[in-house]
């Protein structure tokens, strides 16, 4: 109750929905990585089996010109993410996201491509034609099926097993590196943030004009920029310091289990099958 009251008296105070934005960043982060200790389907997978699965789906996806294929391949995704314990909730805003902006890309093509004309915009008088909407369905479509296959992979599996799978399948050593170093500073330097902006809010007295909310913003970037820079260089030398030349190593050792016999041939059917009928 008061943390609730705190909050809705701080609602219009700039540095306090500074902080509340970190902080609800950072929670979504740390509730997303819970879902890789659920006892779901997916998270019983070996890590490298489940990336290849994710790469060859998304590419069934993108190759084929069967709209019902890739509404298949889009079910397969649903069921996978219900066997995987992963809630609705989890992934709504992010297939709102993905048809918002593939939408954007897809809506000229509703009207621009030449075809058969199903309707008309009224006031407008723009022809909606019937393979401009099979374009458009098929690109929107194609988009969620990724994103959705790439979200479960990430909530499914640890940070750290997703960068050595990439290592297995032979992804450059460097890319690896740098998308794991990122993945793991830019929640430090989120948190980082969220100190500095509440460290001035116990510092402020009454409310902040416009003016001063600018100054402060610009003054937290540019400390924010200096404090990675001079973190980039203490990392290198400590990794450095401890033995690294290049190559990442982890305690864990992948094993193939029982689950992942079965899924491998259930997984290469479903992909040759989604090739097959996708392109005829």
């Amino acid at each position: 109750m008061g943390g609730e009251a705190h909050h809705g008296k701080r609602r219009g105070n700039f540095i306090q929905r500074t902080i509340d934005s970190l902080a609800e960043t950072l929670e979504r982060s740390l509730y997303a990585e819970q879902f890789a200790e659920e006892r779901g389907i997916l998270q019983r997978l070996d890590p490298r089996v489940k990336l290849v699965a994710v790469l060859g789906f998304i590419i069934c996806s993108a190759a084929s010109r069967n709209l019902p294929v890739v509404g298949a391949i889009a079910l397969v995704a649903v069921v996978l993410a219900l066997l995987s314990r992963i809630p609705f909730t989890s992934l709504t805003p992010v297939w709102i996201g993905m048809f918002v902006f593939s939408g954007l890309i897809a809506g000229p093509a509703i009207f621009l491509t030449p075809g058969p004309s199903l309707a008309t915009l009224p006031w407008l008088g723009w022809h909606v034609s019937s393979y401009g909407l099979r374009s458009a369905a098929l690109l929107i479509l194609r988009s969620e099926v990724s994103i959705t296959f790439s979200v479960l992979l990430v909530m499914t599996t640890p940070w750290i097993h997703v960068m050595k799978s990439m290592r297995v399948v032979g992804v450059p050593t460097t890319v690896v590196v740098i998308l794991g170093m990122t993945y793991r500073y830019i929640f430090l330097m989120l948190q980082s943030a969220s100190d500095m902006f509440e460290a001035r809010q116990s510092r402020v007295i009454g409310k902040l004009s416009d003016s001063d909310a600018r100054r402060l913003a610009s003054a937290t970037v540019g400390v924010l920029l200096s404090k990675s820079f001079q973190l980039s260089n203490d990392v290198y030398l400590a990794m450095q310091s401890r033995g690294f030349r290049g190559e990442v190593y982890t305690l864990d050792e992948f094993r193939l289990g029982q689950n992942d016999y079965i899924a491998i041939p259930l997984i290469f059917t479903i992909f040759v099958s989604g090739i097959w009928f996708g392109l005829v």
